[in-house]
């Protein structure tokens, strides 16, 4: 490359982190690591003889808060109940910062062939956007512990599925026995027809469950046929940070609940519909769209799925900036802008500007709505529209190395 224009992308990336510093700054809202801090609580409370799902915090909003991860999580978590609290709270925001540079470099590579762009170049664009959305501001300042989740299934599925890997699967089992919303991407590696990752995947799941059962199995007991499906111990699923299907619905129906059979109906179809759209991304060779396209329909059908559980919008508006390029001249012009409109919504997210407050009642108008189900209703769009390959793309010649080129997009 030469060194005008190398300077120039230099030039470029440090404008963007410059930019991002100062809109990160000015959009964070401290909440003082509040979920870390209750995990920590659970985990000394456990480990000085106590029933772990017997734990209860007051809180001034709901009542009481609990620890409502599965057995397997608690005892991985165990080690937050042995350090002082500020060691806990520094070690797991640094693994989670790590965690969203490193995520980031596995999403931006195939975009950077896509665009003819040294990956580092689009790496150094995409981490600092990447830290200024919603998602992961509240994953920062909550102390959450989703982008160790994701972490792990993008493992198997950018990394170790491309290599043929035999211990592909093995991300995504640990991240759905830490927590259940991404047990979604087993049916996904059975719906691509990747049948022996997802008997890994299932069986990783099942095996570190079972071995937490025989470490733990008091807890074991008290998590699977009591918190489990004691939805109180969650939270109020009309709060606007709820950005699910089910959240949606709450909000209307408030202070009532829901119809339950309508959600179950809405959850199958979207479930359907995603995975089916998933499944053809992947056969056409599309990960990043196969893989957007689950996190974002597991999202959508969870009960509950807090705006720190997003992440999804990131490959999704990825793949809308490679679609977008690939189908310059195809009468497709609406799909950068639609990337960038996705992007803006992350970053004024649902809560930024606005403090719903806790009361409950149905929504009163159509800007609220809006306001409220932000991403909910981008998810849906989302999972309707992103452009997935109507074929499979055909390989580079060898001399160019394994890589292959984008499919049509339809």
């Amino acid at each position: 490359m030469p060194e005008p224009a190398r300077n120039r992308r230099l030039a470029i990336v440090a404008v963007t982190w410059v930019v991002a510093a100062v809109a990160f700054w000015w959009l964070f809202r401290g909440q003082h690591f509040f979920d870390l801090k209750i995990y920590i609580s659970a985990e000394k409370w456990w480990l000085d003889g106590h029933e772990l799902y017997d734990f209860a915090q007051p809180d001034d909003l709901q009542g009481r808060l609990y620890f409502t991860y599965p057995p397997f999580a608690a005892l991985i978590m165990a080690p937050l109940g042995l350090l002082p609290q500020g060691l806990g709270i520094g070690l797991l925001t640094a693994g989670t910062i790590a965690a969203v540079v490193v995520t980031t470099w596995w999403v931006t590579g195939g975009l950077a062939h896509r665009l003819a762009i040294p990956h580092w170049y689009a790496f150094g664009l995409a981490t600092p956007l990447v830290f200024v959305i919603e998602p992961i501001r509240t994953t920062l300042s909550f102390g959450q512990i989703n982008m160790y989740l994701v972490a792990l299934i993008l493992l198997d599925l950018l990394v170790l599925l491309p290599r043929g890997s035999r211990f592909t699967g093995v991300g995504i089992g640990l991240a759905a026995a830490i927590k259940l919303t991404p047990a979604l991407f087993i049916i996904y590696l059975l719906v691509t027809r990747r049948i022996k990752e997802a008997f890994v995947a299932a069986g990783t799941a099942i095996g570190v469950t079972l071995l937490a059962a025989l470490i733990a199995p008091t807890a074991t007991r008290d998590f699977w046929f009591g918190a489990l499906w004691d939805t109180s111990r969650v939270g109020r699923t009309d709060y606007t940070a709820n950005q699910s299907l089910n959240g949606l619905l709450s909000r209307l129906a408030a202070p009532d609940r829901p119809d339950q059979a309508l959600w179950a109906g809405l959850a199958v179809a979207v479930a359907v519909y995603g995975l089916w759209r998933a499944s053809i991304a992947a056969r056409g060779g599309d990960e990043i769209t196969g893989l957007a396209l689950t996190g974002l329909t597991a999202g959508l059908i969870s009960p509950i799925t807090w705006v720190h559980h997003m992440y999804w919008f990131v490959p999704a508006i990825v793949a809308l900036v490679g679609a977008a390029y690939a189908a310059r001249g195809n009468r497709r012009g609406w799909l950068l802008p639609a990337a960038v409109a996705a992007y803006a919504i992350c970053v004024i997210g649902v809560d930024t500007f606005v403090d719903w407050g806790v009361e409950q009642r149905p929504t009163p108008g159509v800007r609220e709505f809006l306001l409220r189900n932000a991403f909910v209703l981008l998810s849906l769009a989302l999972v309707l529209l992103l452009p997935v390959p109507t074929r499979r793309p055909a390989p580079e010649p060898l001399e160019n190395g394994p890589i292959v080129r984008s499919g049509t997009q339809g």
